[in-house]
């Protein structure tokens, strides 16, 4: 597996940065890539939430599932984009054996930093080519996956302060 992180200070609490990641109608406000990101079951909130997610590549735009893998309320958030299999997106508890391929997991850890402030940390852990044309790709891949995750990383540290009234050094707007 590829991996990729990036650590930032954001100018607001924990429980506010994360209260703003966790609410799925903020994602496509933040998140590079996805246009729409909807409920695809009842799950709700937490982990195993699964998201119908479209994505915005071009003038492609795929629908996939988007699940909810790692949660814990002020510290971790993880989101695992797959191909989505015709009809509705599978449930966390479905069949491994049935189980769509994985594209990627993006991982958000939430660290207090004190007087307010919030260390974000961005990981992204992708699966690398074994075969010959697939590892002539993997330098623009790569490249294309750390500036998507910085990306995201930096739309969201600025979408959380906007979101607190702070601005990038932390003081009331």
């Amino acid at each position: 597996m590829g991996h990729i992180k990036y650590a930032s200070d954001v100018g607001a609490p924990v429980e506010v940065a994360f209260t703003y990641t966790d609410t799925p109608m903020f994602v496509p406000e933040w998140m590079v890539g996805i246009a729409t990101f909807e409920p695809a079951d009842d799950a709700g909130y937490g982990s195993g939430a699964v998201y119908a997610a479209t994505l915005r590549l071009g003038l492609w735009h795929p629908t996939v599932e988007c699940e909810i893998t790692q949660y814990r309320p002020n510290a971790v958030i993880g989101y695992t984009l797959r191909r989505r299999r015709s009809g509705k997106a599978a449930p966390a508890d479905s069949d491994p054996a049935h189980t769509p391929a994985e594209w990627c997991t993006m991982t958000l850890h939430f660290d207090p930093l004190g007087y307010g402030r919030t260390v974000l940390t961005s990981e992204i852990e992708y699966p690398q080519a074994h075969r010959l044309p697939g590892r002539l790709c993997a330098p623009s891949v790569q490249a294309t996956l750390r500036w998507a995750l910085r990306r995201t990383e930096s739309q969201l540290r600025r979408a959380i302060e906007e979101f607190h009234g702070t601005d990038l050094v932390g003081r009331i707007a």
